[in-house]
């Protein structure tokens, strides 16, 4: 059960942290400095409230995890918005990088970051919060004493996070997807040929605006239907089949104490994968709703058509369900889950790296917690 950490946790991590740290040698004065800086650094950190350590722990969290798969994610979005460059993930890099650089294979990126540090810090910290709420009702200690009742806190505290999460950052999300889809072929182009800046949109700032001035304040929301019917099995199935997991293992071998690491990063892969599948299908339709001007063109097998013609941002789909069926009909069940080995292979090591880095960075900020 998550709770606050106490002054004792505190200095139990800095009596651990002193025990298990070699001491210097009077022969190297510079590894003796950093090594001081360091732990005045880490005191400073451990003096922190609960809540800022659980919002920096999910918030470095989730930088790393989706930053090392950033490639993946470009080449993903390209291919469920009609936008491949290849006839595979391989020959897709290749060919953004022949044209646009490696800086091309993170186009985005900033604005995913920019995101994804708020968003996996409100995420995780959100959870935590539900959790210690549902364990506080009292209709709660019936339920915790089977595993499935824990399973159901976990997927419960889980899906309100998430949904929190994504209200409060899903603009930063829009904007990134627009980003991405951007090649140099639109740069190209003469601004005079649509309605678009293509010298602006290239900015995080220049997106925003455009979006702004052409669809309103709500545009920065379109999509956000499918994300939020999206979002809410999605993580709740990632927490719960992640927490159930780390559950099985632990009581299997109860004499072990932290996990190791592989198996953290196992299960978290695990959980990644099954809550995508999942839900793979809305995700593809959020993507097409948020880039209209590209969706409605691609749809038609038509590129040239997305190009030339007005770029005034349309609703390709009226409802999340229209959606489905539309894609559907036109694509089969196979267009419902367009990318979705793309999406494997991003999925797994980002969910698996943000889950056991933030597993580590608890433990090192002295939080007590049931990840």
């Amino acid at each position: 059960m998550t709770g606050l950490a106490s002054d004792g946790a505190v200095d139990g991590a800095t009596k651990g942290r002193d025990a298990d740290q070699p001491s210097a040698s009077p022969s190297s004065p510079a590894r003796a400095s950093l090594l001081g800086a360091h732990d005045a650094f880490h005191d400073r950190l451990l003096r922190l409230p609960i809540f800022a350590r659980e919002l920096a722990a999910g918030g470095i969290a989730g930088m790393i995890g989706k930053t090392s798969v950033a490639p993946l994610e470009r080449v993903k979005i390209l291919f469920q918005t009609g936008r491949m460059q290849g006839n595979g993930v391989g020959e897709t890099l290749l060919q953004l990088l022949r044209t646009e650089g490696l800086l091309g294979l993170y186009k985005g990126n900033g604005a995913s970051v920019l995101r994804i540090i708020p968003y996996s810090a409100l995420h995780f910290h959100a959870y935590e919060i539900y959790r210690r709420a549902l364990l506080q009702l009292p209709i709660m200690q019936r339920v915790l004493s089977s595993s499935s009742g824990q399973g159901a806190i976990d997927f419960a505290a889980g899906s309100a996070a998430g949904a929190s999460a994504v209200i409060v950052t899903y603009p930063l999300d829009l904007i990134r997807t627009r980003l991405a889809c951007m090649s140099e072929v639109h740069r190209d182009r003469p601004a005079s040929s649509t309605r678009w800046s293509w010298s602006t949109r290239l900015t995080i700032r220049g997106v925003m605006g455009d979006v702004v001035q052409q669809e309103g304040i709500i545009g920065l929301y379109r999509g956000i239907g499918p994300t939020l019917l999206g979002i809410l099995p999605y993580a709740g199935i990632k927490f719960y089949v992640y927490q159930s997991l780390k559950r099985h293992y632990r009581n299997a071998r109860p004499q072990e104490g932290r996990l190791p690491i592989h198996v953290m990063l196992t299960f978290g892969g695990i959980a990644g994968l099954v809550g995508q599948t999942a839900t793979y299908p809305l995700d593809v339709v959020r993507r097409r709703m948020q880039v209209p001007q590209y969706s409605t063109g691609f749809l038609s097998s038509s590129p040239s058509n997305a190009l030339d013609g007005s770029l005034r941002s349309k609703a390709v789909y009226s409802s999340t369900w229209d959606g489905l069926v539309t894609i559907s009909r036109r694509n089969g069940l196979r267009g419902l889950f367009a990318g979705l080995s793309i999406n494997y292979m991003k999925v797994v090591p980002s969910t698996a790296v943000g889950f056991t880095m933030y597993d580590h960075l608890k433990s090192y900020l002295a939080l007590k917690g049931n990840l």
